[in-house]
């Protein structure tokens, strides 16, 4: 297949495209990125060197899709990613809606036109922050867990399900994602080509960048082995706030899965997370580095901060009932993976976080 990969210089853009190269796939890669972030240009060699063809271009320039080539699929996996975007004075809200949202008709635009299928990498950020703000938590050893006896729609032990609530405030972020989602699954309508669309939970690994709002699991490991200062913000500055955690190389073969189906029937967005088994609180984390790097102090910050929740774990079982998909890193691994690279770059966290 010929796939093109949007954001291929990101993180999670640049981990699909080696992951496939690495396999020997077989498939044709291509991708765009417009280097915008800080560190992409690292990415762009070595995906040469593994027969990626990189162009220069940015999704929100309809003109920049005119040169590239016709493919079977579009994967899109650019984006802002962080949750803070258009409201944290770093970018504007016009031009976070430009990039996560008008980026996402300019690529609708030339599925369209050459009758590619599309996936789009969507967010557990867009689940209602109220409902999520709402849910009952209590404090486990070092964790926030949900109370017993709730009844929530979308709502079980195993996380938070497809069915929980996307009534809005979600975040301008969230928001640009959830429209993409829809207009994704117009256009495939209209159109008639397919659309998959995969809600990740928090992505990480080793050769991330970004901020903590956009991977707090590896800007947390980083920053504690280069001896940053850290914070528990909010939540009482306990860090007993829970995330789950998914290596996006375990997104390949659920990608696979989709872009090969002929079978009708599949549910057309998916929560693809780690899940309980992946999911942690800051504090535990703190645990997690301590051990493998010597103790720091942490500091409390009680002061709420926007759009930041309790709780948020994915509940990924649909997409192993019907991709018969679950994520294969362990954990530990990942953040073992994150570790090792920030000790073999000691300067990343100035090269690559803001």
């Amino acid at each position: 297949m010929r796939i093109l990969i949007t954001g291929v210089c990101g993180f999670v853009g640049s981990t699909l495209a080696r992951t496939w190269a690495e396999r020997g796939s077989g498939h044709e890669l291509y991708g765009i990125d417009n280097f915008v972030r800080p560190g992409s240009e690292i990415n762009r060699q070595q995906l040469r060197r593994l027969g990626v063809r990189v162009t220069h271009g940015d999704i929100r320039s309809a003109s920049d899709f005119e040169p590239l080539p016709a493919v079977d699929w579009l994967i899109d996996a650019a984006a802002n990613p962080s949750v803070l975007a258009g409201v944290d004075g770093r970018t504007s809200s016009r031009q976070l809606i430009e990039h996560n949202l008008l980026g996402t008709v300019n690529m609708l635009e030339y599925c369209r036109r050459h009758r590619a299928g599309f996936i789009l990498l969507s967010t557990s950020r867009v689940y209602s922050i109220p409902e999520l703000s709402r849910l009952q938590v209590e404090a486990n050893g070092d964790a926030f867990r949900l109370s017993s006896g709730q009844h929530v729609g979308g709502v079980s032990n195993e996380g938070i399900s497809e069915l929980f609530s996307t009534e809005p405030p979600v975040s301008l972020y969230g928001a640009t994602k959830r429209a993409s989602e829809q207009l994704a699954l117009e256009y495939g309508d209209a159109f008639d080509f397919p659309v998959w669309i995969n809600r990740c939970g928090v992505l990480a690994g080793a050769g991330q960048f970004g901020r903590a709002d956009q991977g707090i699991f590896s800007y947390w490991i980083h920053a504690w082995a280069s001896g940053r200062p850290l914070a528990y913000i909010g939540f009482g500055g306990t860090g007993h706030q829970v995330r789950d955690c998914l290596h996006p190389r375990d997104l390949v073969e659920l990608l696979e899965r989709q872009m090969q189906s002929t079978t009708p029937g599949h549910t057309r967005v998916l929560n693809a997370a780690g899940g309980t088994r992946s999911a942690m609180s800051l504090k535990e984390l703190s645990a997690w580095c301590a051990a493998r790097f010597g103790f720091r102090d942490v500091r409390e910050d009680v002061s709420p901060r926007a759009y930041d929740v309790p709780w948020l774990v994915l509940d990924a079982r649909l997409a192993m009932a019907e991709w018969n998909w679950s994520p294969r890193t362990d954990r530990d691994v990942i953040l073992e993976e994150i570790a090792v690279h920030a000790e073999a770059n000691r300067s990343w966290f100035d090269l690559t976080y803001d």
